[in-house]
């Protein structure tokens, strides 16, 4: 497989206990298909959610009979997963050139690549897309994700941990030791001041948002952030050509769910080109269209449950918040509903 890249990430000797500012919760089904190394993954054994009126629910792999609820990964070592077995050739691609048998890539440096099907994973700005000429449906929701490492006083004992506060939303993930992975998504505003804050500033604060649910916290790895959208290519496919991931679609990050989406869309479009006919040229798009049917209903549910969840966690007055608090507190009660969101995740 030939990749078109800007820039290929060199792969650096690991420290203990230094993180990537980006960590990632993998499903089960998306870690499988990248055959990580297990020790690369940690386990998320148990998920804790609270509301932002004394709800809580709680999601617990031993009870629904499951090795774990997600993986925690680096953004490294996702990318060396991902590069590995690649043919790479750097270069800006600044037009496309579909033909009957082929497409052809012409490259900004000069020359081309010529190619039976071209797939559009290059994020939300993707260039691929926006030649292909597919437009965007994009919407950003004023908010910016703060994202840190911290070392922690109290074990995590591999559990994930989200607090809803009435429109922002903090999330912690477990990393190998007593570390953890924070993603804080604020206000674009307030997202500026925590990412400014000093080291024992924002440490302090980011335990008072936690109630003190792991103790003290030291950084480790400087705050970064980025803005916060949701977006929707209108077609997945054209001819000679696939989108997957961001360059098709953007959610927001409250259920971690943005990177599993776009990997269930490679391997839905992998299980279409392995079993297409043996007549069938992999850039046929009425073969491109089978993919696009068979993603269109899971990304709408996904995207839908999502923004759903942020409207209402979000929404103010007593109402409201009297609704989302005591539907945390039903489902906590509900196993058979527990499990059902359990196995939904999983894929």
């Amino acid at each position: 497989m030939l990749l078109l890249a800007q820039k290929r990430r060199i792969a650096q000797p690991r420290v203990p206990g230094r993180f990537d500012a980006r960590v990632y919760a993998l499903t089960p089904a998306n870690a499988a298909f990248l055959q990580l190394p297990e020790e690369a993954l940690t386990p998320v054994h148990t998920m804790q959610v609270y509301g932002d009126d004394g709800a809580h629910l709680e999601f617990d792999a031993y009870r629904a009979g499951v090795a774990a609820l997600a993986y925690i990964v680096e953004d490294a070592v996702l990318q060396d997963a991902l590069w590995e077995g690649l043919d790479v050739r750097e270069g800006q691609c600044e037009a496309l050139s579909i033909e009957q048998r082929q497409v052809r890539l012409h490259l900004e440096a000069g020359g081309e690549i010529a190619a039976k099907l071209v797939i559009g994973a290059d994020g939300a700005r993707s260039r691929i897309r926006q030649l292909a000429g597919i437009d965007v449906r994009a919407r950003p929701y004023g908010q910016s994700a703060v994202v840190a490492n911290f070392a922690c006083e109290r074990p995590h004992r591999n559990a994930a941990y989200q607090w809803f506060q009435g429109g922002p939303v903090l999330a912690l993930l477990p990393l190998p030791g007593n570390h953890v992975s924070m993603v804080w998504s604020l206000p674009t505003s307030e997202a500026e001041r925590v990412g400014a804050l000093d080291a024992e500033t924002l440490c302090r604060e980011v335990e008072s948002a936690t109630a003190g649910a792991l103790g003290t916290f030291a950084l480790v790895t400087p705050p970064r952030s980025y803005a916060l959208q949701r977006s929707s290519a209108r077609r997945m496919v054209a001819p000679r050509l696939a989108l997957v991931g961001d360059a098709a679609h953007v959610i927001h990050p409250l259920a971690g769910q943005g990177l599993n989406l776009g990997l269930q869309d490679a391997r839905a479009l992998l299980e279409v080109l392995q079993a297409r006919e043996p007549v069938r040229d992999p850039g046929d798009e009425r073969l491109l269209r089978r993919y696009e049917r068979a993603r269109a209903e899971p990304i709408l549910a996904m995207d839908t449950t999502v923004d759903t969840l942020y409207r209402l966690f979000a929404a103010r007055g007593a109402s409201a918040s009297r609704l989302r608090n005591e539907g945390l507190n039903l489902t906590n009660r509900l196993s058979v509903v527990k499990n059902i969101l359990i196995r939904q995740a999983m894929n």
